[in-house]
């Protein structure tokens, strides 16, 4: 083989090789099955999380937790995307706030993840549900609905991103 040729062939696997570390350090949700349309309804989307809010209310708040005998934030998240939405997200809120495109406050629609700094070290992550309410995780009540207008969250608020 001639000394371009290899030279070539080298430059084209380097190329890929960086094009596949690239692409590593940054995360695309994944679908797995058949989404939401995209001309589904907020109500729609509201209904869906509703639903799924009915399974997992009042399941505990445990960090690093799981499943329905605890969950934090960013797991129930995580888990209620890939249920009801068939899409995977990141396990980490700090991951999760990298997924997905920044929307403004006033653009926020059902589905929407919003994050919140509550702490210098501690973010903490909630999915709109239309009509100032979210659907979270709380340290204190475990898996509720919130009201976004409340003094605490409109404190801490930071950024809504939109995964669908």
């Amino acid at each position: 083989m001639p000394i371009t040729q290899l030279r070539l062939t080298a430059l084209t696997l380097l190329t890929g090789c960086l094009l596949t570390l690239l692409s590593a350090c940054s995360f695309s949700p994944t679908i797995t099955e058949d989404p939401l349309p995209a001309s589904a309804s907020e109500q729609a989307i509201t209904k869906r999380l509703e639903q799924h809010y009915q399974h997992w209310q009042k399941v505990p708040y445990r960090y690093g937790g799981t499943n329905k005998s605890g969950i934090d934030c960013s797991s129930f998240v995580q888990q209620t995307y890939k249920t009801v939405f068939k899409i995977q997200l990141p396990r980490s809120t700090k991951q999760q706030a990298r997924t997905g495109k920044t929307v403004s406050l006033k653009s926020r629609r059902s589905g929407d993840l919003l994050f919140f700094k509550t702490s210098r070290n501690y973010q903490h992550v909630g999915i709109y549900l239309g009509n100032n309410r979210f659907l979270h995780v709380s340290k204190s009540k475990g898996v509720i609905i919130s009201k976004l207008n409340q003094p605490y969250w409109q404190r801490h608020y930071w950024k809504t991103t939109r995964v669908l």
